[in-house]
């Protein structure tokens, strides 16, 4: 691919994603396209259809989210304040969108490797702030996953707004 054709390939991406983030699925491929500042043409020779865009924005929002889970649980910082950050970090990213793709279509086999490998990671973190004791230790990692996913993979979600911060005081011990 040319180096032209591979920035605008990206831009497409970044934009896409950042849209998503802030205003959900109901973005319009133009308005994709106006933001980026690229005619729609230009879109639809790199991605033909939605579904096609939506892949490619959650294959780069789940490759952000296993880089920063994978270097922020390798840290020597209290587990409990990982955390938080993935949480923060999680709600930056359109969580909703990817949920909502994996469970209604026949997702690419290597989104489902990265949802599996974050959850995975934070599983294992989870593990070892209840051993330090900063998280309740009568739930089980993989049903924290599971609520931490209620918090951030909707959309509007915040670290601190209502829902994000009662799910989370409830989980500390």
């Amino acid at each position: 691919m040319r180096a032209d054709a591979r920035r605008n390939r990206e831009l497409i991406v970044t934009t896409a994603l950042d849209l998503f983030t802030e205003s959900g699925a109901a973005v319009s491929m133009e308005e994709i396209a106006r933001a980026a500042g690229l005619g729609v043409g230009t879109l639809y020779r790199h991605f033909p259809d939605r579904q096609a865009l939506l892949e490619a924005i959650a294959l780069d929002a789940l490759g952000r989210l296993q880089a920063f889970t994978r270097t922020a649980v390798a840290e020597d910082t209290p587990r409990w304040q990982v955390l938080h950050r993935i949480v923060e970090q999680c709600v930056q990213l359109p969580l909703a969108l990817i949920k909502t793709l994996l469970a209604t279509t026949p997702a690419n086999p290597e989104l489902r490797e990265m949802e599996h490998d974050v959850n995975a990671r934070l599983e294992h973190l989870l593990g070892q702030a209840q051993q330090e004791g900063t998280l309740r230790p009568d739930i089980p990692p993989r049903e924290v996953v599971g609520l931490l996913n209620v918090a951030v993979c909707r959309p509007g979600a915040r670290a601190d707004d209502h829902l994000t911060t009662v799910i989370l005081d409830g989980l500390k011990r």
